[in-house]
């Protein structure tokens, strides 16, 4: 019969022969793991010295999973993350790496420069210093120390560039936030108060310049998109407006300013379209409609208002409409008084009017602001041809008779036309001119087809 105490043996052979067993295939298992994240590490870091950055990151990925407990993996798909400007990504891999190598200075390196860029200025310190403690004689600790040298006074310019802005010296804070951004490219409060400057100045594209990177620096930043979209608006541009709206209904579908601000920016942008392709077609007519109706969807805002006013201009002269196109004119260059290409419409609309001498005028002046003009140069030199041609007057085709018209006919014909041309007839400025030029060339056409001596 077997005793107690050996049964009791036997099972503590069998139950360390288990936990023997056991630990072989963990140490197999582990030891698999290692090597393939080797592998991986090694294959990661081949793809990155290539350029190759999404294989790398994948390599690392796979490493990471083989091996969470490297520290070099974590750091080097960090590096990865880096270099594809995912800087957020990047922060927990370089937690990770620092937690599992406190001293690692390469880590603590690379996340006090992401801190700085970030405009975290205390937790860069922190690593800096840290990097410091563990350094201080090394010769290649020399960029930490200018880092930590130039945290103090950033501190104070950023400060600084606060108070110039609320005292309304524009230019000031943009000179330091010039400075502070250049050490943290991604903060996006510091470009946010750069592009408050710029709009302070008028110059809405240098602000929207700093308002995009906003937008992938913030999560979700539906702000920063709904005011992209109005700078873009504001410059005149309605399709950037359109695609920048766009995005923030993207993040949010239902946001009370994007939806009802992409309605119109849609609408106006469409109107914009037709009408620049109907003049492109030369449909005079269907151009003007489609500019009035820009001026309905947007009766304010100075950009659109200007370009609608423009195409009104442009295709009331090119159409023929000399009287409407001068008024139309005038009011873009009320708008923008150098406005070349306005001028040289309105000195069509002058032609349109046969009256050259103003069209000449408006054709060399529009020289005068951009003396390359084609447009204003053939313009001056057809209205002289058609001032000279003007002089050979057919006084019979003025007065609507017939060569063989005795004096009774063309004297009624002169009551008829002079009536109907009397410039107190006309109570616009444009309109009374051109009539005014009309019943002198009557008047004219009457007093040499009366005169006896002419046969």
């Amino acid at each position: 019969m077997i005793s107690k105490e050996s049964f009791n043996l036997k099972q503590v052979f069998k139950s360390l022969a288990f936990i023997s067993l056991s630990l072989d295939i963990l140490i197999e298992g582990i030891l698999a793991d290692h090597a393939e994240a080797s592998k991986h590490l090694d294959m990661g870091r081949d793809m990155l010295a290539q350029g190759n950055l999404l294989e790398a990151l994948s390599h690392f990925d796979l490493a990471v999973d083989k091996d969470p407990y490297n520290y070099l993996t974590y750091f080097r798909r960090a590096t990865v993350y880096l270099a594809l400007g995912k800087s957020k990504s990047a922060l927990p891999d370089l937690d990770k790496s620092i937690e599992l190598r406190p001293n690692f200075v390469a880590a603590l390196t690379q996340r006090g420069n992401v801190y700085l860029k970030q405009g975290n200025l205390d937790e860069a310190m922190s690593d800096f210093q840290e990097i410091n403690s563990h350094t201080a004689n090394d010769p290649n600790n020399m960029e930490v120390v200018e880092y930590l040298h130039q945290i103090a006074p950033l501190r104070g310019e950023i400060e600084q560039a606060k108070m110039l802005y609320q005292n309304h010296d524009y230019q000031g804070a943009i000179i330091l936030l010039s400075k502070a951004i250049d050490l943290c490219p991604w903060d996006p409060e510091l470009r946010e108060l750069r592009a408050e400057c710029f709009i302070a100045q008028g110059d809405l594209f240098k602000a929207a310049n700093d308002i995009r990177p906003t937008t992938k620096l913030r999560n979700d930043n539906t702000p920063g998109f709904f005011k992209l979209a109005n700078l873009y608006y504001e410059m005149g541009d309605a399709d950037e407006s359109l695609n920048q709206i766009k995005e923030c209904l993207k993040l949010d579908p239902d946001h009370k300013e994007c939806f009802p601000f992409y309605k119109k920016v849609k609408k106006l942008a469409k109107q914009l379209k037709e009408s620049q392709e109907h003049s492109n077609a030369e449909q005079w007519d269907d151009c003007v409609a489609k500019a009035r109706a820009i001026l309905k969807t947007e009766p304010k805002g100075y950009s659109f208002v200007h370009t609608a006013k423009s195409h009104i201009c442009h295709c009331l002269a090119k159409g023929g409409h000399g009287s409407d196109a001068i008024k139309a004119c005038n009011e873009v260059l009320d708008m923008d008084p150098e406005n070349y290409n306005a001028m040289c419409d309105r000195a069509e609309a002058h032609i349109a009017n046969e009256n050259y001498d103003e069209a000449i005028k408006q054709f060399q002046s529009a020289m005068n602001i951009d003396q390359e003009n084609r447009r204003a140069r053939e313009g001056v030199e057809r209205a002289q041809k058609l001032l000279k041609n003007s002089k050979k007057r057919d006084y019979y085709k003025i007065l609507g008779v017939p060569r063989s018209a005795k004096k009774k006919q063309i004297e009624k014909a002169y009551r008829k036309l002079a009536i109907q041309w009397h410039p107190d007839k006309f109570q616009d400025e444009e309109e009374k001119k051109h009539a005014g030029k009309m019943f002198m060339d009557i008047a004219a056409a009457k007093e040499v087809l009366s005169d006896p001596g002419i046969d």
